[in-house]
């Protein structure tokens, strides 16, 4: 079993920035890949990032490539998603996820999840 904690939403104005944080705690969070989606209200939930066991292959979708970036510290735990030059567009739920294998793109591929962190862009 795998616990993950989001932290780090809040409200911004367009052009700011966030760094989302998730914390695992139960197995070793080296064995997982991890990543970050995120639902806006009446849309399915997106793809946003994803990172690799060793941390070393990031993707990302294509919306927030050059803007947002993920990484992890292993020893600590956790997982970030480092947000700059936000848009109001950006505005949701976000949720970090670990999973053993499968396609990090995918939610099905995901077997743990966190309860999710609400940011906001104000224009």
């Amino acid at each position: 079993q795998v616990q993950l904690v989001e932290s780090g939403g809040g409200l911004v104005q367009a052009g700011g920035s966030l760094r989302l944080s998730c914390a695992a705690s139960g197995r070793t969070l080296s064995m997982y890949g991890m990543g970050w989606f995120r639902q806006a209200p009446g849309k399915e939930r997106e793809f946003v990032a994803a990172v690799t066991q060793s941390g070393r292959t990031t993707y990302y979708t294509d919306s927030v490539k050059g803007r947002f970036t993920i990484s992890r510290d292993n020893a600590k735990g956790t997982m970030y998603l480092q947000m700059n030059s936000l848009k109001p567009e950006d505005t949701a739920v976000y949720y970090c996820a670990s999973g053993l294998g499968g396609n990090l793109r995918l939610d099905k591929d995901y077997t743990y999840w966190g309860q999710g962190t609400q940011v906001t862009v104000s224009s």
